[in-house]
């Protein structure tokens, strides 16, 4: 049995972002066009290994294991998560993961789907996002994929951020 312990403050806003249920059916398209999901082996290519840098800190999506991992820093304190991240054919990217704060912690799982028209790829969030242009066919400034870096800038903040709130 999994019990979750009541969060506020810095927590309440990052699960108010990340604590979106699973939809498993992909709606259609950007504008109603006619798109092509991506795979999972394309999906992995573009995350696995990778960073996602957000504006507050960002989440480290490892290959081993399918293990995920961020810290964010806000106004209202400092959080980590732990948890995984998946893929499937159907061009669906979850994350599931526990985030812990000094206000507490709290668990969920968020989902983001992507599709192709021609070479350019779209993504939105799950089940109400808008389809926006994730990497154009020729990438641009701007482009949410950018955000997607080989360098692990978040793993030694959500560990030492671990290691103080053990202290405590």
């Amino acid at each position: 049995m999994i019990t979750k312990t009541k969060v506020s403050g810095g927590v309440t806003s990052l699960l108010a972002l990340l604590l979106l249920s699973p939809v498993w059916a992909m709606a259609a398209g950007p504008a109603g066009k006619n798109t092509d999901p991506l795979t999972a082996k394309e999906l992995k290519s573009l995350y696995a290994d990778r960073t996602w840098v957000w504006k507050t800190g960002g989440g480290r999506f490892n290959a081993e294991n399918s293990r995920f991992l961020a810290y964010v820093k806000e106004k209202s304190g400092e959080s980590y998560g732990k948890g995984r991240w998946d893929v499937d054919d159907n061009g669906k990217l979850c994350i599931r993961a526990w985030w812990h704060a000094a206000d507490g912690v709290g668990g969920g799982a968020t989902c983001f789907g992507h599709v192709r028209i021609g070479n350019t790829i779209y993504q939105r969030r799950y089940p109400n996002g808008h389809w926006y242009v994730f990497r154009h066919a020729k990438e641009r400034a701007g482009d949410e994929a950018l955000k997607l870096i080989a360098a692990d800038p978040v793993s030694d903040k959500a560990m030492n951020l671990k290691q103080r709130m053990m202290k405590k």
